[in-house]
């Protein structure tokens, strides 16, 4: 009787220690902010080192119930509990989860694509610069490259060494070519690239806001964009800007992102400035927003993404652009490699083009957070 009854209660202890281990991983996810969630896990596993497994040997005349551990399947919505945000991730805005210095990592989307636009610039022009003597017999459509990388420089410049949070400075350049691939009567030449050199300054915070929405990031920095060509083709601007950032992470997985800057020209003299006029047209503030969620699960799962950047000239005049795209997984979600398809309207598509309103569609590949 004694054995038996011994044995009854290592049963029962062994499956009460199970339910316990089952359970906190559920609370856990319960938990919004990243960091006191991290904690949560961490405590998680150190209790769970130092519980003691019971060993029970039955005698002849017993015969053991077999033991079934709990399974439990990580939903969109397990996912949005554990995972950080990717404003955070991108930014290296965590302490726990940063990468070191002078790492090559994406910036804007890596992508090769297919374009059709309402129109092409055959004759470029600007206030200062005049025109080229003819016009070029371009095609409207074309290919479109974007290669885009940065790296963190410095970190944890401004926030304590005890606090989680972060702030650090990078370097990115990002370059825009077209290229008139399909077009051999002029022997396939590339029409504009554009070289983007940036130096930026990120500083993470972590305060609500209302709508579910995080406040997560502060930044500024100076930029120099242009397109390396000769007069009378030649354009240029230097900029200063300042950024902030916010997310959401719902209950079903889905990721909200808010972003919006704003920029002043840094003045050039009249005998070297390309295109006085550039701010009017390509803009002086935008904003941005992505919606990002999955859909399927196991080897089926896919990660889509819808965006959407305004850029507006803050002048009566109302020009700008707007920007609309989708991306979608190909392979594995995590992959990084995606389907990427982009509607552009307004101005500013390509310096060579700022101050002509085009509307641009593109459809390619693209390869982002790597």
């Amino acid at each position: 009787m004694k054995i038996k009854l011994t044995a009854l209660a290592a049963t029962c202890c062994a499956a009460a220690v199970q339910a316990q281990m089952a359970v906190a991983p559920l609370a856990c996810q319960t938990i919004a902010e990243s960091t006191a969630r991290l904690a949560c896990y961490d405590n998680w596993a150190q209790q769970q080192s130092a519980i003691p497994t019971a060993v029970v040997t039955p005698t002849p005349a017993q015969t053991p119930n077999p033991v079934i551990a709990p399974v439990i399947e990580l939903t969109n919505t397990g996912r949005a509990a554990i995972q950080p945000s990717e404003i955070m991730r991108f930014w290296d805005l965590e302490k726990a989860s940063a990468r070191d210095t002078f790492q090559l990592r994406g910036y804007r989307p890596v992508s090769l694509s297919v374009v059709g636009a309402s129109q092409v610039n055959t004759l470029p022009s600007s206030p200062t610069n005049g025109s080229p003597a003819s016009a070029v017999a371009y095609s409207p459509s074309e290919m479109k490259i974007n290669l885009s990388v940065r790296t963190k420089l410095a970190s944890g410049l401004l926030h304590r060494a005890d606090q989680p949070l972060s702030d650090s400075i990078w370097f990115g350049y990002s370059q825009q070519s077209y290229w008139q691939l399909f077009n051999g009567t002029i022997s396939r030449p590339f029409r504009s690239t554009d070289h983007e050199p940036e130096l930026i300054y990120v500083f993470g915070h972590n305060r609500p806001l209302p709508g579910g929405f995080t406040y997560r990031m502060s930044g500024a920095g100076i930029v120099h964009q242009s397109n390396g060509q000769s007069l009378p083709l030649s354009r240029s601007w230097n900029r200063v800007y300042v950024m902030a950032a916010a997310d959401k992470i719902t209950s079903q997985g889905n990721h909200f992102t808010l972003q919006v800057k704003g920029w002043q020209r840094l003045p050039e003299s009249a005998g070297k400035d390309d295109n006085p006029d550039i701010s009017n047209f390509v803009g002086r503030a935008e904003f941005a927003g992505r919606w990002s969620f999955d859909s399927g699960s196991g080897a089926d799962l896919r990660t889509h993404t819808l965006g959407m950047t305004v850029r507006h000239s803050m002048r009566k005049e109302g020009r700008g652009s707007v920007r609309l795209e989708y991306l979608r997984s190909l392979g594995a979600a995590n992959s990084g490699l995606r389907f990427h398809t982009q509607l552009f309207s307004g101005y500013g598509d390509s310096l060579i083009d700022y101050n002509r309103n085009r509307t641009v569609l593109s459809v390619g590949l693209s390869l982002v957070d790597w």
